[in-house]
């Protein structure tokens, strides 16, 4: 049997806005609630979109520990995300930065220091997932190459699709390649999970906790994304604990 704990997974956008951030929260969510422990880390510092989705205390965020903070622990970064089990754990440590630090968290020293806390990371929870932006900065590159694995997220669009197109270049010109396609709010030829459209907002992730389309889809995500079936096992498995969340 191979084992798939410690495995991190880069979910890189294909374009911007195409719901990265969202399914990476739902992705923590569902297999937080099956018992893992997981860690979320938020590579994508323009955008911020992690924040978003916490609440407490945001500091020292990512960015400082890439930059002025790099020798702090990963964990003085980390802000719990609250889920529905005694086992498990969403860990999430958000970019929330001014300008000028989020520059310096996009140099190339400073994207060595993030494949560091990827590493760390790995070795400390079951499960770590990094929102990625489009491959066009350092520290995305830094994120799909230090991952175990990594999936593209584009919107069901033709603009998507040619999208993935580009992205699969650009992942190939370092290396790197994608272990699968999810398309996000539609179906989409190249994909090879959907995530279906939800009425609820984007904070209001995570909605798989309350939708069963949803959490299917992204249990489906987490056997491309980690390589894990959340479905089968010895315990109840991963959709047996939703829908006992889901029948209260």
């Amino acid at each position: 049997m191979v084992d798939t704990t410690g495995v991190s997974a880069a979910l890189v956008g294909a374009t911007g806005g195409a719901g990265t951030t969202r399914l990476t929260i739902e992705l923590g969510a569902l297999l937080a609630n099956d018992g893992r422990e997981v860690a979320v880390l938020d590579a994508a510092f323009a955008t911020q979109g992690l924040s978003d989705h916490l609440t407490g205390r945001l500091d020292p965020d990512l960015t400082t520990l890439l930059t002025d903070g790099r020798d702090a622990p990963l964990a003085d970064g980390l802000v719990e995300f609250p889920v529905d089990s005694d086992d498990g754990r969403l860990a999430c440590c958000p970019a929330v930065a001014p300008f000028e630090r989020l520059a310096r968290a996009k140099s190339p020293d400073a994207a060595r220091v993030l494949e560091s806390r990827i590493d760390a990371a790995a070795g400390a929870f079951d499960h770590v997932l990094v929102d990625t932006p489009p491959v066009a900065a350092n520290q995305s590159v830094a994120a799909v190459t230090a991952a175990d694995r990594t999936v593209v997220v584009t919107p069901a669009t033709t603009r998507g699709r040619d999208a993935v197109q580009r992205m699969r270049g650009r992942l190939d010109d370092v290396g790197v390649t994608p272990d699968g396609v999810v398309s996000v709010r539609g179906d989409l030829s190249v994909a090879d999970v959907t995530l279906p459209e939800t009425t609820a907002g984007v904070t209001a992730a995570p909605t798989c906790l309350s939708d069963r389309s949803v959490a299917t889809a992204v249990a489906d995500v987490a056997r491309v994304a980690l390589g894990v079936d959340p479905s089968t096992g010895d315990g109840p498995g991963l959709l047996g604990s939703v829908g006992e969340f889901v029948s209260r």
